[in-house]
């Protein structure tokens, strides 16, 4: 177990290292941050001294370890659309992002989970094949016209639920802030969560069934039925058990997708998390901050994919034994 755990933990240090030098290029070849941090009137001082504040004097190699040393310490460098420091602006927007990832997370796992597992239990009742054929839409559904769909039948038509914004906010401490404490925070949730999750939620439903169905023609359960067990310990004991490294893989890295995948969510619902500041640095090229949101987004499915890997020799100790 100890070996297995080094071994994955050595995995994520060297994939964060290649995303980290991704992001440094990205600084060091686009863009020119004197021509944008500086007025046209600026002095040569002026010039010196921000070359020597962003290090841009220093060789390549040493850049790099300066760059990696800032990363550390959470330090991404001067946004060049607002010249704040970048992590006082992903502070400011991480915790809308965090909450709608967590709402949505929830949703794709009460509903993508018990979805699936009952269509793979029960794979031939009328309410299964009436499960499958609505998933459809959320395969087919581009996220953006769901979600044109949905504030134009509940805030537009209906006017239940806010088209944008976040709602009221309670700050916790000196820089998040949660909406989870207001019901206008919770009704902001609602429609954006819902358009986040759809997809994840016939992805996860799909699947968790065919990994059911699957088990279900294998060695193991068809002797289960030749002893006589009953349906439900068949497949909620032995079948579900076996099924339940997939699930917890497909459940997990869903979460990092939910993230990185909010852009356009957060776009049509003005939700004022990272992937509307992602989109918003696209549009102006400020490539420090698009830098900064790529390495997030690396470290965010480093750190779940690891956790997921240390999850499977708890969850079936055969892996161990296999060497993987």
């Amino acid at each position: 177990m100890i070996l297995y755990s080094l071994s994955r933990l050595a995995q994520a240090l060297i994939v964060l290292v290649c995303i980290s030098l991704i992001g440094f290029l990205l600084v060091s070849n686009l863009g020119d941050p004197l021509a944008t941090l500086l007025p046209s009137d600026a002095t040569q001082a002026q010039r010196d001294q921000l070359i020597q504040a962003l290090n841009l004097n220093a060789g390549v190699v040493e850049r790099f370890g300066l760059f990696l040393n800032d990363m550390v310490h959470g330090s991404f460098g001067i946004s060049y659309r607002t010249h704040e420091p970048v992590s006082t602006l992903i502070a400011q927007r991480l915790p809308a992002t965090v909450e709608l990832a967590l709402v949505s997370l929830a949703i794709t796992v009460v509903l993508g989970v018990s979805g699936g597992v009952y269509c793979g239990v029960h794979a031939k009742s009328p309410v299964a094949k009436a499960i499958m054929f609505f998933s459809l839409a959320g395969v087919t559904l581009p996220t953006f016209v769901l979600g044109i769909l949905l504030i134009l039948v509940f805030s537009v038509n209906l006017g239940w639920l806010p088209s944008f914004g976040r709602g009221n906010v309670v700050a916790l401490g000196d820089w998040w802030t949660t909406g989870f404490l207001t019901a206008s925070g919770w009704r902001a949730l609602v429609l954006p969560s819902i358009t986040l999750a759809m997809f994840q939620v016939t992805f996860v439903l799909r699947m968790i069934r065919s990994q059911l169905l699957e088990i279900g023609q294998t060695d193991f359960v068809r002797f289960a039925r030749a002893r006589g067990l009953p349906p439900r310990s068949i497949w909620y004991v032995h079948a579900l058990k076996n099924a339940l490294v997939p699930v917890v893989t497909i459940t997990g890295l869903q979460l990092g997708n939910i993230i990185a995948f909010s852009v356009v969510t957060e776009s049509v619902f003005a939700w004022p998390g990272l992937g509307l500041l992602f989109l918003q640095s696209i549009q102006s090229a400020d490539v420090p901050v698009i830098s900064a949101y790529l390495i997030l987004i690396g470290v965010i499915f480093i750190v779940i994919n690891l956790l997921v890997e240390l999850s499977y020799p708890l969850l079936d100790p055969r892996v161990l034994r296999r060497g993987t």
